[in-house]
């Protein structure tokens, strides 16, 4: 079971995205899309176009993970 913290929102893409992008690539996924900070510490999930890979960009204070 994963504990967030009350304070941590979860973003969700509503449009597929090319899964193949990595840390730098998502993040400006995030500015673009969401219009929010991606060293914010919330979650950002994002979809390819068949629905079947997902890639959750989070920032722990000590960098990206994916």
């Amino acid at each position: 079971m994963l504990t967030l913290p009350p304070s941590v929102k979860i973003y969700v893409a509503a449009s597929p995205v090319d899964c193949r992008k990595s840390f730098d690539g998502l993040s400006s996924m995030v500015e673009s899309t969401f219009g929010a900070d991606p060293l914010s510490g919330h979650l950002f999930v994002f979809l390819n176009r068949r629905g079947d890979q997902v890639r959750i960009l989070f920032f722990d204070r000590t960098g990206y993970c994916i």
